[in-house]
């Protein structure tokens, strides 16, 4: 049963290929001196099915398609336009043979027919000494068609100078390296596409495609092209026959995707806007491939204005001069032939025979959609210019007796760059032409409907691409449609992602001091360098002011002008002081331990000077150290003050041996000078193991940058600052004790109001440290230093000189005995 299966392919695949058509006037034969092939839908298969026998499609059993049988026209026209020219190819004619090419699997024997050599095909004969039936050959439409057919033809490397198949596949050289095609590639379509939903701001989109290879190719060069764009794919189904077209399109309509890509073969589209109408979807977004974005008898059904507005993408359309008057000719020479019993068509030729041909009016096929009818016509001039190359040809003559083999015309074909009714026909290295797409719009509510460029595309010379947005009506006149996953940030806010698409995200609002930069990556917000600073919700950074104390300004000037002031006082006092010396005064004040009282004041000023200017590892040291280790010797000298009045008064009595010992050996000195060399050692320690550096704050204030000096270690500064504090207690603890003591030697409330205005301003001054920025709290912090200087100097030593200056008479010993004589006197009474 097998052999007579195969027996019965056989004889008629012989028959089909070998059989000679009768009638020298058939459309689908031209005898000339070269021979080009050719395959054109002229016949559409809607449904392939499945068969167990070997058997040839015979096409003109199917649906008969104009759009094919125009495509079959313009490859006669120009044929006939070129053995009509005496320029391109004088004295040689091109002769043509074409097949109904309507099946993607079973249109085999017409491909065999073409690479045959006298009726024969010897796959291991040489190169150069095969010499195939035709020298090149053109179509078939479709990419999955030329897929199946192209290694047969490649395989000698025939030129197959293709005008209708898009995929990317096709390009690569290893596996087709005799491929040529006139019509861009789905790469350059879908990069496109890509320009288009760029163009409009969308990233929320839907893919649709039939299942074959040309929307494979589109969806797998869609994903990747994609990929750094930030569109997202939301969807994507593959639409057959019988595929649900109702539910997919109510899953795009649940999901509020606005944009849908057909990227489809007629058939499948058509399916695709009928369901629509039929499901009254409104409002979307459809961009449509080069396949159906011209399509007449989808532009014209009713109900299509409502589905939303039309996007298409054509190459760019090219009138054909001579076309319409070729197209009538040829119909009334058929129609001749038709009624001549002398031409007998044979019944049986093999896909080279349609009987609605001839049913077919010249307005039909002139009002075809004229989409590939460029391409099919570059195609052929492309086969005819390599030629004219491999002939020598010049404005005369041909070298007819050159021997033409198909790899020669292929060399040729590459090198090609000749210009065709204004536009440039040229192959890069993979065989893909230069591109010039249109973006057209479907006016679908005009009378009668029509179909508008709205944008160009192109490549050549150099890449540029562009929409007239004022041609654009968008459905019911409203703004650009919506298409977004997410609403786009506002300005200053980075984006975080939410869900499993890139395009979903959250907006969240940068912080100060950093930034966002959309170009970089619009997912972060980038940290504002030192020397910067932001706002929230910045998209740049601004440049900080260096700022730092100057010695210059006035309030520093103020403070300087003061702590002079100060300074020259307490010189004064010293030399008032060294000029009473001798006198009770003095010595109840306590004799030469106020001197050392006084220099710790003028050196303890000395540390303020250190806060003006730049700061500088010397200076943060300097600046709290002399006053730190100086006043607390002071206070030191004080406290010593306060308990030696009350030993005198009090513990004499109380603890004799005590007394005896303090005054034989000078306790009160070896105190201060004991204190002094332990605080010495703290501070040392200080200052070389954690010492104070410079710094730069940037924190403080948002636009500056703070030349100041860093805390340091708390620890150190604790221990520092306790001693001083513990010291002041002392003095209010025994200036306590000492308060009912005889009044010219009662320093009490002298010394409690010096270590009261001394808390007091540094409390105030901690409490301001919270709330002043900047370079203000140095100042406050150099003047509360001077500050807690005058304040010992006003409440202990200028009463004292105001009684050595101006009241003499209290500066006597007998003063100071009578004072001594009424306290004896009231503790006796007591």
């Amino acid at each position: 049963m097998l052999l007579i299966r195969i027996y019965t392919f056989l004889v008629g695949f012989i028959n089909c290929i070998f059989f000679k058509v009768i009638c020298s006037s058939s459309e689908f034969s031209l005898d000339g001196d070269y021979l080009l092939g050719g395959l054109f839908p002229v016949h559409e298969v809607e449904q392939e099915t499945f068969l167990f026998n070997p058997v040839v499609t015979d096409c003109k059993r199917y649906t008969f398609s104009t759009s094919g049988y125009q495509m079959f026209q313009v490859m006669r026209f120009a044929i006939e336009e070129i053995n009509n020219s005496t320029r391109l190819l004088p004295d040689v004619s091109l002769g043509y043979e074409v097949f109904d090419h309507c099946s993607d699997t079973k249109n085999l024997p017409s491909v065999f027919s073409f690479i045959s050599k006298n009726g024969s095909i010897k796959p291991r004969e040489k190169l150069n000494s095969h010499q195939s039936k035709v020298i090149a050959l053109t179509g078939p439409y479709g990419s999955t068609r030329t897929i199946t057919i192209a290694p047969l033809v490649t395989m000698d490397l025939i030129p197959l100078v293709n005008y209708g198949a898009t995929s990317y596949t096709l390009s690569d050289k290893l596996q087709y390296p005799s491929f040529i095609r006139t019509i861009p590639s789905n790469k350059d379509l879908i990069q496109m596409i890509i320009h288009i939903i760029q163009w409009f701001g969308w990233n929320w989109v839907a893919f649709l495609g039939g299942p074959d290879n040309y929307s494979e190719d589109g969806l797998r060069l869609f994903y990747k092209y994609t990929s750094n764009t930030g569109i997202c794919l939301a969807y994507q189904e593959t639409l057959g026959q019988s595929a649900n077209y109702n539910l997919t399109l109510k899953k795009i309509n649940k999901l509020n995707i606005n944009v849908i890509v057909v990227f489809a073969l007629p058939i499948y589209a058509e399916n695709t806007v009928r369901a629509a109408i039929a499901n009254n979807i409104r409002g979307k977004v459809w961009i449509a491939s080069e396949t159906w974005s011209m399509n007449q008898q989808l532009l014209k059904e009713p109900g299509i204005e409502k589905i939303g507005t039309v996007i298409g993408i054509t190459e760019r359309l090219l009138s054909l001069p001579g076309f319409d008057e070729f197209i009538y000719k040829a119909k009334a020479r058929s129609a001749y032939i038709t009624d001549n019993a002398e031409c007998k068509i044979p019944t049986m030729t093999c896909n080279q025979d349609c009987n609605n041909c001839s049913l077919v009016s010249p307005e039909e096929i002139i009002n075809e959609d004229p989409t590939l009818s460029f391409a099919i016509y570059a195609a052929i001039y492309t086969i005819a210019h390599a030629l004219h190359k491999v002939l020598h040809c010049n404005m005369n003559q041909c070298s007819i007796n050159t021997t033409v083999k198909p790899y020669m015309l292929l060399g040729e074909i590459k090198k090609l760059d000749f210009p065709l009714h204004g536009l440039q026909v040229k192959y890069d290295v993979n065989g893909d032409p230069t591109i010039h797409y249109a973006v057209v719009l479907w006016k679908t509510e005009t009378n009668p409907p029509q179909i508008e460029i709205v944008g160009t595309y192109d490549t050549f010379p150099e890449l540029h691409f562009t929409i007239n947005n004022s041609l654009m009506p968008w459905h019911n006149n409203t703004f650009v449609p919506f298409s977004n996953c997410s609403v786009e940030c506002k300005e200053g806010y980075s984006k975080e992602h939410t869900g499993y698409y890139d395009c979903c995200f959250l907006c969240k609002k940068c912080p100060q001091n950093s930034y966002v930069n959309y170009s970089r990556n619009p997912y972060t917000c980038f940290p504002c360098a030192e020397s910067e600073w932001s706002d929230e919700g910045s998209t740049t950074c601004k440049a900080r002011d260096v700022v730092y104390l100057q010695i210059t300004e006035i309030p520093s000037i103020a403070v300087i002008t003061s702590t002079a002031c100060l300074i020259n006082i307490l010189i004064v006092m010293i030399f008032i002081f060294a000029y009473n010396y001798s006198t009770p005064v003095v010595r109840s004040a306590g004799g030469s331990m106020c001197f050392l009282m006084l220099v710790c004041l003028i050196l303890s000023c000395l540390g303020m000077i250190f806060f003006f200017d730049e700061p500088t590892p010397v200076s943060c040291r300097l600046r709290n150290l002399l006053y730190m280790f100086f006043y607390t010797v002071c206070l030191a000298c004080l406290a010593v003050r306060s308990f030696q009045i009350v030993c005198v008064f009090k513990v004499a009595a109380g603890f004799p041996n005590f007394h005896r010992l303090w005054v034989k050996y000078n306790g009160q000195w070896i105190f201060v000078a004991s204190f002094s060399v332990f605080y010495l050692i703290i501070c040392f320690i200080w200052m070389t193991v954690l010492p104070i550096k410079p710094s730069r704050d940037s924190v403080s204030i948002k636009d500056q940058i703070l030349l100041t000096c860093e805390r340091g270690h708390p620890i150190p500064i604790i221990i520092v600052v306790f001693i001083s504090w513990f010291l002041g207690f002392l003095c209010i603890f025994f200036s306590y004790m000492g308060r009912d003591l005889p009044k010219n030697y009662n320093e009490a409330k002298s010394i409690t109001f010096s270590i009261l205005f001394f808390c007091v301003i540094w409390i105030v001054y901690f409490t301001a440290f919270g709330f002043i920025k900047g370079k203000n709290i140095q100042l406050l912090n150099a003047l509360t230093q001077v500050l807690s200087v005058y304040g010992i100097l006003i409440s202990y030593f200028i009463p004292k000189s105001y009684i050595m200056l101006f009241q003499p008479k209290k500066n006597t010993a007998a003063y100071f005995q009578t004072s001594i004589q009424n306290y004896t006197q009231t503790i006796s009474r007591s």
